[in-house]
């Protein structure tokens, strides 16, 4: 079905529904790259009016990617509820984005449609919204997950530790680590992205910090960040694996060159479901995306960057992930060029996982080479924390010197939960009260109070 729309004298043209959605997105270069995109703003204007008036439902009938050869659309497709759908069935996309924004429509009537919403038509309602909507919207739809501890419930921002090392160089990976507990970080998790696959090395890191978290019982859940295949084999030789993570993407073709497909994320699922290590709940995945995935793969088929990503979402849906993590500005600035594109693709992504059911963090970052610095990344952090994002990453000044890319620090952590009056997840606010770490408020204490802690686990773990 094609679409048109009139602007003045001129007619504009859209061969089908992806096309239209291509050319209503906001300018991002990755779309360019792929030569989707809007030719002038007056072409996006017009995708846009005539995307107002296409009816929801046309997202079911009108699949961008055939059922037929691609299995994420068929999961889509078939855990679509009609039911769940029935309250917005009747509404175009911008009446949607009206109800949406509506004063009456509450958390719960977003989770009720929960079921009954598609990736596109997220995607879709997403591209006629100003920031300040993605935000408003989103801070309406809290996701809250269980495994050591509580991740996601309103008023709260946890934070992904991440103690990366070049060397893998387990005291290396210790002291960050150490650094950033110290500064009440790794709430959301301690995970390490391993500089290598090498089964030993990981395991090794498994141990280490599940020996720090039996010996000071600190509620939190450990990840290395490498392929599902190395965890499941870990897990096959009795390593402590808390969650299990991958990088998807929304597309069959997109997550084959991951090496992954659906049946194998079912496989390390239930491979770390056998464990039984969570202690107030079992969401136990751990994924991670971001927009221009399915691009730098050539596996597209035509559709935007964005939408392509809200479709991941619907894969991690299916496993019920712990967290699930947007790198938003990662793979460079040929798919979000600079800290405009990478500032509305963070809010994008978090808007479309959580109306999804998708408890979304960010890692709120830049390569070297974008034209971004920190200060894009301050005003990403201080809008994701209004939209209620669920957490953001914890590194070492910001700088990660493993993985060469520009992030968010502790002391970033501590700005955005201060100004926001912000907490912890509650399991682990209430141990670093306990360890003297904070107080009762949540603030710092002193590093007097912080000290013996400090000093027994360095001698424990032989940093000097």
């Amino acid at each position: 079905m094609s679409y048109t729309e009139s602007i003045g004298s001129r007619t504009y043209r859209f061969a089908d529904l992806k096309t239209l959605l291509a050319k209503a997105s906001p300018q991002r270069s990755g779309d360019q790259l792929a030569g989707i995109a809007a030719a002038s703003e007056e072409e996006r204007v017009a995708a846009k009016m005539a995307l107002a008036q296409v009816p929801l439902r046309t997202f079911l009938n009108e699949p961008l990617i055939p059922y037929e050869t691609d299995e994420v659309t068929r999961l889509i497709v078939d855990d679509h509820s009609p039911q769940a759908f029935t309250d917005i069935s009747h509404l175009t996309v911008g009446d949607f984005r009206n109800w949406l924004l509506s004063t009456t429509t509450d958390t719960d009537a977003l989770t009720r449609i929960t079921e009954g919403l598609t990736p596109e038509m997220l995607a879709a309602v997403s591209k006629l919204m100003r920031n300040q909507d993605l935000i408003a919207v989103a801070r309406k739809r809290p996701v809250v997950t269980r495994f050591r501890n509580t991740v996601g419930l309103p008023g709260h921002l946890s934070v992904r530790l991440q103690p990366n090392h070049p060397t893998d160089d387990v005291k290396g990976i210790a002291a960050s680590m150490l650094d950033g507990l110290m500064y009440g970080c790794g709430d959301a998790l301690i995970g390490i992205n391993p500089a290598s696959d090498n089964l030993a090395a990981i395991t090794t890191l498994l141990l280490m910090i599940d020996d720090f978290r039996q010996r000071y019982q600190v509620p939190t859940q450990s990840c290395v960040l490498t392929h599902v295949t190395s965890t499941i084999a870990a897990i096959e030789q009795g390593a402590p694996v808390d969650l299990v993570f991958q990088s998807i993407a929304g597309t069959e073709k997109a997550n084959a060159s991951f090496g992954i497909s659906l049946a194998l994320l079912r496989e390390a699922y239930e491979a770390g479901l056998s464990l039984k290590r969570g202690t107030v709940g079992s969401n136990l995945m751990y994924f991670e995306t971001g927009q221009g995935s399915a691009l730098s793969a050539d596996a597209h088929f035509g559709v935007d960057q964005q939408t392509c990503e809200a479709r991941a979402y619907a894969v991690a849906c299916k496993f019920e992930p712990f967290l699930v993590n947007t790198v938003v500005g990662f793979i460079g600035p040929e798919y979000l060029y600079d800290g405009k594109q990478i500032t509305r693709a963070g809010l994008e992504d978090h808007f479309c996982g959580k109306l999804l059911g998708v408890p979304m963090g960010c890692d709120i970052c830049y390569t070297n080479h974008a034209e971004a610095d920190q200060d894009d990344m301050d005003n990403l952090l201080t809008l994701l924390g209004v939209a209620g994002v669920n957490f953001i990453m914890g590194v070492p000044g910001a700088d990660d010197v493993m993985l060469n890319y520009q992030s968010t620090s502790f002391h970033d952590a501590l700005y955005v939960r201060d100004v926001l009056g912000l907490r912890r997840a509650p399991e682990f606010e209430a141990w670093l009260e306990s360890m003297q770490i904070i107080d009762a408020h949540g603030a710092l204490l002193g590093a007097s109070a912080r000290q013996p802690l400090l000093e027994g686990a360095r001698d424990w773990m032989g940093i000097t």
